[in-house]
Protein backbone atom coordinates (compact mmCIF):
# COMPACT_ATOMS: atom_id res chain seq x y z
CA UNK A 1 0.00 0.00 0.00
CA UNK A 2 1.04 3.36 -0.55
CA UNK A 3 2.79 5.61 2.15
CA UNK A 4 0.66 8.75 0.87
CA UNK A 5 -0.34 11.75 2.28
CA UNK A 6 -1.98 15.07 0.10
CA UNK A 7 -2.25 18.56 1.22
CA UNK A 8 -5.24 19.96 0.05
CA UNK A 9 -7.29 22.86 -0.59
CA UNK A 10 -10.98 21.38 -1.41
CA UNK A 11 -12.06 23.95 -4.02
CA UNK A 12 -8.51 24.03 -5.62
CA UNK A 13 -8.34 22.89 -9.22
CA UNK A 14 -4.85 22.12 -9.48
CA UNK A 15 -5.55 20.17 -5.77
CA UNK A 16 -8.34 18.29 -7.80
CA UNK A 17 -6.31 17.09 -10.64
CA UNK A 18 -3.93 15.13 -7.81
CA UNK A 19 -6.83 14.12 -6.52
CA UNK A 20 -8.23 12.67 -10.06
CA UNK A 21 -4.98 11.08 -10.91
CA UNK A 22 -4.86 9.37 -7.56
CA UNK A 23 -8.54 8.17 -7.89
CA UNK A 24 -7.90 6.49 -11.19
CA UNK A 25 -4.83 5.35 -10.24
CA UNK A 26 -6.88 3.41 -7.61
CA UNK A 27 -3.84 4.85 -5.08
CA UNK A 28 -4.85 5.14 -1.29
CA UNK A 29 -3.67 8.21 0.35
CA UNK A 30 -4.06 10.40 3.78
CA UNK A 31 -5.91 13.53 2.67
CA UNK A 32 -5.14 16.89 4.98
CA UNK A 33 -7.28 19.78 3.93
CA UNK A 34 -5.94 23.28 4.49
CA UNK A 35 -8.26 26.32 4.68
CA UNK A 36 -6.42 28.88 2.03
CA UNK A 37 -8.95 31.15 3.17
CA UNK A 38 -8.00 31.80 6.65
CA UNK A 39 -4.21 31.21 5.92
CA UNK A 40 -3.37 28.12 6.67
CA UNK A 41 -0.93 27.06 3.96
CA UNK A 42 1.13 30.17 4.91
CA UNK A 43 2.35 29.22 8.99
CA UNK A 44 6.01 28.22 9.18
CA UNK A 45 4.74 24.99 10.17
CA UNK A 46 3.54 24.38 6.46
CA UNK A 47 6.28 26.71 4.78
CA UNK A 48 8.72 23.66 6.25
CA UNK A 49 6.77 21.01 3.66
CA UNK A 50 6.75 23.54 0.93
CA UNK A 51 8.18 26.64 0.94
CA UNK A 52 6.18 28.50 -1.46
CA UNK A 53 3.40 28.15 0.82
CA UNK A 54 0.95 26.16 -1.46
CA UNK A 55 -1.22 23.45 -2.42
CA UNK A 56 -1.14 20.97 -3.68
CA UNK A 57 2.03 18.72 -1.66
CA UNK A 58 2.17 15.10 -1.94
CA UNK A 59 4.53 13.25 0.31
CA UNK A 60 5.60 9.46 -0.28
CA UNK A 61 7.24 8.37 2.48
CA UNK A 62 10.16 10.70 2.76
CA UNK A 63 9.63 12.34 -0.38
CA UNK A 64 8.32 15.62 -0.45
CA UNK A 65 6.81 16.65 -4.24
CA UNK A 66 4.78 20.26 -4.39
CA UNK A 67 3.54 21.85 -7.58
CA UNK A 68 0.13 19.84 -9.24
CA UNK A 69 2.75 19.32 -12.73
CA UNK A 70 5.15 18.02 -10.78
CA UNK A 71 2.98 15.60 -8.54
CA UNK A 72 1.06 14.01 -12.01
CA UNK A 73 4.62 13.36 -13.10
CA UNK A 74 5.84 11.70 -10.53
CA UNK A 75 2.57 9.76 -9.69
CA UNK A 76 2.83 8.42 -13.37
CA UNK A 77 6.15 7.24 -13.30
CA UNK A 78 6.56 5.78 -9.96
CA UNK A 79 3.00 4.11 -9.98
CA UNK A 80 1.04 4.12 -13.42
CA UNK A 81 1.76 2.25 -16.45
CA UNK A 82 3.35 4.16 -19.26
CA UNK A 83 0.26 4.91 -20.73
CA UNK A 84 -0.26 7.60 -18.30
CA UNK A 85 3.04 9.36 -19.90
CA UNK A 86 4.61 8.00 -22.35
CA UNK A 87 9.01 7.03 -22.00
CA UNK A 88 9.37 7.46 -25.56
CA UNK A 89 10.84 11.46 -26.34
CA UNK A 90 7.60 12.41 -28.77
CA UNK A 91 4.98 10.43 -26.80
CA UNK A 92 6.58 12.62 -23.96
CA UNK A 93 6.67 15.27 -25.67
CA UNK A 94 3.01 15.71 -26.40
CA UNK A 95 2.47 15.53 -23.06
CA UNK A 96 4.51 18.33 -22.04
CA UNK A 97 2.75 20.10 -24.26
CA UNK A 98 -0.59 20.06 -22.94
CA UNK A 99 0.89 20.65 -19.41
CA UNK A 100 2.19 23.50 -20.82
CA UNK A 101 -1.29 25.10 -22.02
CA UNK A 102 -2.95 23.79 -18.51
CA UNK A 103 0.04 25.78 -17.07
CA UNK A 104 -0.56 29.00 -19.40
CA UNK A 105 -3.93 29.42 -21.13
CA UNK A 106 -6.39 27.65 -18.73
CA UNK A 107 -4.58 28.69 -15.60
CA UNK A 108 -4.09 32.62 -16.30
CA UNK A 109 -7.54 32.21 -18.57
CA UNK A 110 -10.57 29.97 -16.62
CA UNK A 111 -8.70 29.29 -13.24
CA UNK A 112 -7.99 32.94 -12.69
CA UNK A 113 -11.83 34.16 -14.18
CA UNK A 114 -12.81 31.73 -11.81
CA UNK A 115 -10.38 33.00 -8.80
CA UNK A 116 -11.57 37.32 -9.35
CA UNK A 117 -15.43 35.86 -9.39
CA UNK A 118 -15.33 33.34 -6.47
CA UNK A 119 -12.50 34.02 -4.28
CA UNK A 120 -12.52 38.11 -5.04
CA UNK A 121 -8.89 37.86 -6.59
CA UNK A 122 -8.24 40.85 -8.06
CA UNK A 123 -7.86 39.31 -11.67
CA UNK A 124 -8.47 41.47 -14.61
CA UNK A 125 -11.93 39.62 -15.67
CA UNK A 126 -11.98 40.08 -18.66
CA UNK A 127 -8.74 39.58 -20.01
CA UNK A 128 -8.95 36.14 -17.73
CA UNK A 129 -11.72 35.25 -19.84
CA UNK A 130 -10.50 36.25 -23.12
CA UNK A 131 -7.33 34.19 -22.26
CA UNK A 132 -9.54 31.12 -21.70
CA UNK A 133 -11.34 31.01 -24.63
CA UNK A 134 -7.99 31.23 -26.48
CA UNK A 135 -7.05 28.08 -24.77
CA UNK A 136 -10.64 26.35 -25.29
CA UNK A 137 -10.18 27.49 -28.64
CA UNK A 138 -6.66 25.17 -28.91
CA UNK A 139 -8.24 22.49 -27.36
CA UNK A 140 -10.90 22.77 -29.28
CA UNK A 141 -8.77 22.45 -32.42
CA UNK A 142 -7.13 19.29 -31.14
CA UNK A 143 -10.40 17.46 -29.27
CA UNK A 144 -12.27 18.06 -33.13
CA UNK A 145 -9.40 15.51 -34.77
CA UNK A 146 -8.80 12.79 -31.67
CA UNK A 147 -10.38 11.74 -28.67
CA UNK A 148 -7.58 12.50 -25.90
CA UNK A 149 -4.86 15.68 -25.97
CA UNK A 150 -1.90 13.46 -26.33
CA UNK A 151 -2.19 9.83 -27.03
CA UNK A 152 -5.11 7.33 -27.83
CA UNK A 153 -5.79 7.38 -24.56
CA UNK A 154 -6.46 9.34 -22.03
CA UNK A 155 -3.07 10.70 -20.27
CA UNK A 156 -2.11 13.16 -17.52
CA UNK A 157 -2.25 15.23 -20.26
CA UNK A 158 -6.19 15.48 -20.04
CA UNK A 159 -5.41 15.04 -16.51
CA UNK A 160 -4.32 18.26 -16.32
CA UNK A 161 -6.25 20.22 -18.26
CA UNK A 162 -9.52 18.83 -17.50
CA UNK A 163 -10.76 21.00 -13.73
CA UNK A 164 -10.37 24.81 -14.85
CA UNK A 165 -12.24 23.63 -18.55
CA UNK A 166 -15.12 21.55 -16.43
CA UNK A 167 -15.12 24.44 -13.85
CA UNK A 168 -14.75 27.63 -16.52
CA UNK A 169 -18.84 28.26 -15.89
CA UNK A 170 -17.33 29.17 -12.81
CA UNK A 171 -15.49 32.12 -14.30
CA UNK A 172 -18.44 32.55 -16.57
CA UNK A 173 -17.33 31.40 -19.96
CA UNK A 174 -19.54 29.26 -21.67
CA UNK A 175 -18.05 26.25 -22.97
CA UNK A 176 -21.36 26.13 -25.75
CA UNK A 177 -18.89 26.97 -28.63
CA UNK A 178 -16.85 24.22 -27.96
CA UNK A 179 -18.30 20.73 -28.58
CA UNK A 180 -15.56 18.95 -28.81
CA UNK A 181 -14.32 20.34 -25.46
CA UNK A 182 -17.73 18.93 -24.05
CA UNK A 183 -17.76 15.61 -25.59
CA UNK A 184 -14.11 15.36 -24.21
CA UNK A 185 -15.28 16.80 -20.65
CA UNK A 186 -17.60 13.70 -21.05
CA UNK A 187 -14.87 10.71 -21.89
CA UNK A 188 -13.15 12.02 -18.91
CA UNK A 189 -16.09 12.15 -16.59
CA UNK A 190 -16.79 8.39 -18.24
CA UNK A 191 -13.65 6.99 -17.10
CA UNK A 192 -13.75 4.33 -14.25
CA UNK A 193 -12.41 5.76 -10.73
CA UNK A 194 -13.54 9.12 -11.79
CA UNK A 195 -14.50 11.35 -9.03
CA UNK A 196 -16.53 14.81 -9.05
CA UNK A 197 -14.69 18.26 -7.80
CA UNK A 198 -17.03 17.85 -4.80
CA UNK A 199 -18.51 15.49 -3.62
CA UNK A 200 -22.01 15.68 -3.98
Amino acid sequence: MADLKLYNFPRSGNCYKVRLLLSMLGLDYERVDLDLIKGESLTEAFKRINPRGQVPVLVDGDLVIWDSMAILVYLARRYAASDWLPTDPLGETRVMQWLAVSENELLYGLARARAALVFGKPFDLKLCQQDGRAGLSVLELKLSESDWLAADNVSIADIACYPYVSLAAEGEVSLQPYPAVCAWLGRVEGLPDWVPFLPG
